[in-house]
């Protein structure tokens, strides 16, 4: 059985969320919550907070055991881009793009 969880309009770059994303897929749920603690970034506390929503889908929704899940996968998708201006010299404007993310972690019971 597979259990999804989604976080939606993440504040952050998607290519800086996969970097983290990417180490955690293939682990023991616990295991990779664990290893999310001793992440010092953003996007490491984002996908942990997504992770403890997916367990306790598994948990409540599910009854799962919670050592026997597993992350099969963890994907990350681009968002919207909110488009921003910065004043500039001489009356010009720069664009700003503020990207954001999807990430959805998908735990099984292996």
């Amino acid at each position: 059985m597979e259990v999804i969880s989604l976080m939606k309009y993440a504040r952050m770059s998607p290519i800086k969320v996969r970097q983290v994303a990417r180490q955690v897929q293939g682990l023991p749920a616990e295991k990779a919550l664990d290893l999310l603690k001793f992440i010092p970034r953003k996007s490491a506390r984002l996908i942990a907070k997504t992770l403890k929503s997916a367990v306790a889908n598994a948990e409540n929704n599910f009854n799962l055991p919670t050592d026997e899940l597993v992350v099969k996968r963890a994907i990350v998708e681009d968002g919207v881009v909110f488009k921003r201006f910065q004043p500039a010299a001489r009356g010009s404007a720069h664009p700003i793009r503020k990207h954001t993310c999807h990430i959805r972690i998908v735990l099984s019971n292996n």
